[in-house]
């Protein structure tokens, strides 16, 4: 992969990792637009922890304040405290992704696999934007983390495990899924972010160490580094845009979106203007 390829899908990966879209299905459809070869699933999971790398720099304090929190918790005995409860349902949220991902995982990463085909990703996109639509449009959305419980974790991490067929995007799934249990915008994705931390992060180190394991040239190494570091910077910026966007605008503009790009893949596959 040539470095400017990698400085592309490193902007790709950063602008869509935390946005309802999903990154996933755009660093598929990009490189078919110009003519370039399908990244795979490994080299896409390895520029995520650019993007993981970004939402823990982002929520530094919190996740100090949770550990800490947590753990005085634990100590004490006081198994409600709100840090530990919400440690808790990451964890629990993050059962589904994993397990689902290590069963499939396979299948997942074959390169000619049914799921990563457009015709997946375009109908991906378009129902999970209409449902996106359904979720944002409710008016009872009034819940913060404060009253997560475990129920809670365990369906939003259902809709995370979405996030394994291009087009679903984890974000969106998350999202829509938080929303329909009417959490405010902002905690909806708060808990977006914090959940996918443990999820793209497992998923990143496993195949950077299946690379380094199977052996990286130097030019592979090289666009990877760039492909990381791009996708962090760009990310960490689209998060507190995002955060800053929620609190005056519904999510409109990104089901609209959604539904445009799953039109245009559909067509232009049907076209074979992208293979």
């Amino acid at each position: 992969m040539k470095i400017l390829e990698a400085i592309v899908l490193g902007v790709v990966q950063g602008l869509t990792e935390f946005l309802p879209v999903s990154s996933s299905a755009h660093l598929r459809v990009v490189p078919s637009l110009f003519g370039w070869e399908d990244p795979g699933t490994a080299f896409s999971a390895v520029i995520q922890l650019g993007s993981t790398l970004a939402v823990i720099a982002y929520f530094a304090q919190d996740l100090i304040c949770l550990a800490k929190g947590s753990f005085i918790a634990l100590k004490t005995g006081d198994y409600m405290n709100r840090d530990l409860r919400l440690a808790v349902g990451i964890i629990l949220g993050t059962l589904p992704i994993c397990i689902l991902g290590l069963i499939f995982k396979h299948w997942l990463e074959q390169d000619n696999s049914p799921v990563r085909s457009l015709n997946v990703i375009g109908l991906a996109a378009i129902v999970m934007g209409v449902l996106l639509f359904l979720a944002d449009r409710r008016d009872s959305q009034m819940r913060n983390l404060s009253a997560t419980n475990a129920q809670d974790c365990v369906l939003v991490g259902l809709a995370q495990a979405l996030a394994l067929i291009p087009g679903c995007s984890r974000s969106g799934s998350t999202l829509t899924a938080a929303l329909f249990l009417n959490f405010q915008r902002a905690d909806a994705a708060r808990f977006s972010f914090l959940l996918g931390i443990p999820a793209v992060g497992l998923s990143g180190l496993l195949e950077l160490k299946k690379m380094l394991d199977d052996g990286l040239s130097g030019s592979s190494a090289s666009a990877l580094v760039v492909g990381f570091i791009v996708s962090a910077v760009v990310s960490y910026l689209v998060i507190a845009w995002f955060f800053k966007f929620l609190q005056m605008h519904s999510l409109k503009v990104f089901v609209v979106y959604r539904l445009i790009f799953g039109v245009l893949v559909l067509l232009l596959s049907r076209l074979a203007i992208i293979k």
